[in-house]
C-alpha cells in the first residue's frame, strides 16, 4: 500500500465550536435540511395555488416523523435484542442511532395523515413534491456523517481514500472509501435530477411518478454504496447483504410499482385549484 502521506486524512472536530458551545455539525446540517427543503416547499405551493403556509405545516410533520421513525428504525431493523432489555434508551437519541429506511417509512405514513385533511394535496401529490427537498436532506445528513467520522467505509487504496482518524475502529489509520461523500454527492445529483423534472412538468406531473423514481434513484444507489461500506451492527458479518441493501429491494420495488403507476389513467394530476395564490400566504 502507498504511504499514508497519499491519502486525505481527516481529523475534522465534529463540534462547530468545540470547548465553547457543544453543537455538531451533524445537527447543523439536519436541521439545515429542514428549512431549505420547507422553503422549497413554500415555492412550490405557490406555483400551484396552494397554501403558502401549509409549508409550515409540513415542516412539522416531516420534523416529528423523521425523529420518529428513523429511531425506531435503528431500534427494530438493527439492535431490536439491545433496545428491548434498555428499552428507557430508545428515546436518547442524542446517543446516536438513526436508519434512513425508518425516516422514510416515518416520512410516508405521516403525509397520508397530513393530506387526510387537505383534499387539494393528496396523498401522491404531496409525496412527489416532498422527495425533491429531501434529497437535499439527505445530502446534508450524509455530509453530517463525513463530519462525525462515522459510517465509514471498507479499506482502500483508491487515491482518494479518507483516514478516518476520530473512527471508533480498531484500525482509524487504515485508508477507507469515503463512503458518506458518495452517498452525500449522489443525493445532490438525485435532487437536482428530480427538480428538473417537476420544473418542467409542474402541475401536469402524473402522480407517484416523482416518488417512484426517488424511490428507485435513491435506495438503488443505497444498495450499490453499501458494498463500500463497514456493517453498521455485528449481525450483519454473516449476511450475504447488509440490512441496508435488504431494506433497500422492497423500496425499489415500491418505486417501480409507481413509475408504473403513473403512466395509468388513475395518476391523472389533480384540478389545478381556483384560489388566490395570495391566501395563507406567510406575512
Amino acid at each position: 500500500m502507498e504511504s499514508l502521506l497519499a491519502y486525505i486524512n481527516w481529523d475534522v472536530n465534529p463540534e462547530i465550536l468545540p470547548g465553547i458551545l457543544p453543537v455538531r455539525w451533524y445537527g447543523l446540517l439536519f436541521s439545515l435540511g429542514f428549512f431549505i427543503g420547507t422553503w422549497i416547499m413554500a415555492k412550490i405551493f405557490v406555483r400551484e395555488n396552494r397554501p403558502e403556509s401549509d409549508a409550515d405545516a409540513i415542516l412539522i410533520y416531516m420534523v416529528a416523523a423523521t425523529i420518529i421513525g428513523a429511531r425506531l428504525g435503528h431500534v427494530f431493523f438493527y439492535q431490536p435484542d439491545y433496545y428491548l432489555t434498555h428499552p428507557i434508551e430508545i428515546i436518547q437519541i442524542w446517543k446516536g442511532g438513526l436508519a434512513s429506511h425508518g425516516g422514510a417509512i416515518g416520512i410516508i405514513v405521516a403525509l397520508y395523515f397530513y393530506a387526510k385533511n387537505r383534499p387539494d394535496q393528496p396523498w401522491l401529490w404531496i409525496l412527489d413534491r416532498i422527495v425533491i427537498p429531501v434529497a437535499l436532506a439527505g445530502c446534508f445528513i450524509r455530509f453530517g456523517n463525513l463530519m462525525n467520522s462515522e459510517i465509514i467505509g471498507k479499506a482502500t487504496d483508491v487515491p482518494w481514500a479518507f483516514i478516518f482518524e476520530r473512527a471508533y475502529v480498531e484500525d482509524p489509520m487504515t485508508p477507507r472509501h469515503p463512503a458518506q461523500l458518495y452517498e452525500s454527492l449522489t443525493y445532490l445529483c438525485i435532487f437536482f435530477i428530480l427538480g428538473a423534472i417537476y420544473k418542467k412538468e409542474g402541475p401536469k406531473l402524473p402522480q407517484g411518478r416523482l416518488f417512484g423514481l426517488f424511490l428507485v434513484l435513491v435506495f438503488g444507489m443505497r444498495f450499490v454504496w453499501e458494498f463500500f461500506k463497514e456493517n453498521q451492527v455485528a449481525f450483519e458479518a454473516n449476511m450475504e447483504l447488509n440490512m441496508g441493501q435488504w431494506l433497500s429491494i422492497p423500496a425499489v420495488l415500491a418505486g417501480l410499482f409507481f413509475i408504473w403507476r403513473s403512466t395509468t389513467p388513475a395518476a391523472a394530476p389533480p384540478p389545478y385549484p381556483e384560489v388566490n395564490p395570495n391566501e395563507g400566504k406567510k406575512k
